[in-house]
């Protein structure tokens, strides 16, 4: 398979699922379900989108000037206009072509701040570490408020707790010794991954040893705490889902983060995944999917209108330097 072909089905599979869920969401519910979900779009309080979606903006300003801490010590001071907008180009080019954003933000940083690409690149390769730690810290967070949920579905499904510590002991003896195997191996394969491992403990030790790490911690952690509180108040949108527990917004926030990749910008995926979990915590599914399609839209709307506008004005602001 050539490379243009590569990356042409990298693109449009994505996308068809997307498009597949949709359809099976909607061929799947009877008139009865997809009047419900629609009647519960439309007629969600605007009051707590617009809280959401400022909750987003926040995050996304927090985020351009979180860049900041990692780019002064390489001696480039960017102006946070540019960094804000070169974030949102890239969050509406993921919309497009998966996973293509954080090679486009470094490009645009590079282009308007004259800052070597991999230099860009690499702090946003640290960025992720650190956003794949609270994203974890998340998901931890959510399995131990489901403690008793988890061991009440292991005795329906007849399932021996112990069992199931055997097996994450098992995988936990299965990666040290990978990592063993990585360590010794003079496989080129193993070498190429190895040398990509040393990388990222690079980058998260460039991030305890900055000079205003506790500063990139706090945006860091507000960046986050952005994320769940814009997650968290789509519940007073719909009246199915105002008594959803915290637990069930972490759990719901997490399936969520992971269903964003599937698909172009989470499409399709996103509102069936949140629709899915919530059932388990006796949220109806049209509900559940009704809370999924709120958040999704809205927040890719602001992305699609800020980043469209960031593309327009990215060489107007910057005529002089170009």
């Amino acid at each position: 398979m050539n490379k243009h072909l590569s990356k042409i089905l990298k693109t449009l599979l994505p996308l068809l699922l997307g498009v597949f869920l949709i359809w099976y969401m909607v061929s799947s519910a009877t008139p009865e379900e997809r009047e419900k979900l629609w009647v519960n779009i439309v007629e969600a309080d605007k009051f707590w989108i617009a809280v959401s979606l400022i909750l987003g903006l926040l995050s996304h300003a927090s985020r351009a000037y979180r860049w900041k801490f990692l780019l002064e010590p390489l001696g480039y001071k960017p102006k946070f206009y540019n960094s804000f907008m070169a974030v949102m180009v890239a969050y509406l080019a993921n919309l497009g072509i998966p996973r293509s954003g954080e090679v486009l933000r470094g490009a645009t940083i590079s282009t308007y701040e004259k800052v070597p690409f991999e230099k860009a690149f690499g702090t946003i390769v640290s960025e992720r570490i650190a956003d794949l730690i609270m994203l974890l810290l998340v998901v931890a967070t959510a399995i131990l408020l489901q403690t008793d949920t988890l061991l009440n579905y292991f005795n329906d499904q007849d399932i021996n707790p112990l069992m199931a510590v055997g097996i994450i002991v098992l995988l936990v003896v299965g990666v040290l010794v990978g990592v063993r195997i990585l360590k010794s191996s003079t496989h080129k394969f193993f070498v190429k991954l190895r040398t990509f491992a040393e990388g990222l403990l690079d980058g998260m030790k460039s991030i305890l040893h900055m000079k205003n790490k506790w500063a990139f911690i706090f945006h860091t952690v507000f960046i986050w705490l952005s994320y769940v509180l814009m997650f968290g108040v789509i519940k007073y949108c719909i009246p199915g889902t105002e008594n959803l527990s915290i637990a069930g917004i972490l759990a719901a926030f997490a399936v969520g983060s992971f269903a964003i990749s599937a698909t172009n910008g989470g499409i399709g995926v996103y509102p069936f995944a949140i629709g899915a979990i919530l059932i388990y915590f006796n949220i109806d599914k049209q509900d559940g999917e009704a809370f999924g399609w709120i958040l999704w839209g809205s927040q890719t709307l602001l992305n699609i209108v800020l980043g469209g506008l960031s593309f327009l004005l990215l060489p107007i602001l910057n005529r002089k330097k170009t």
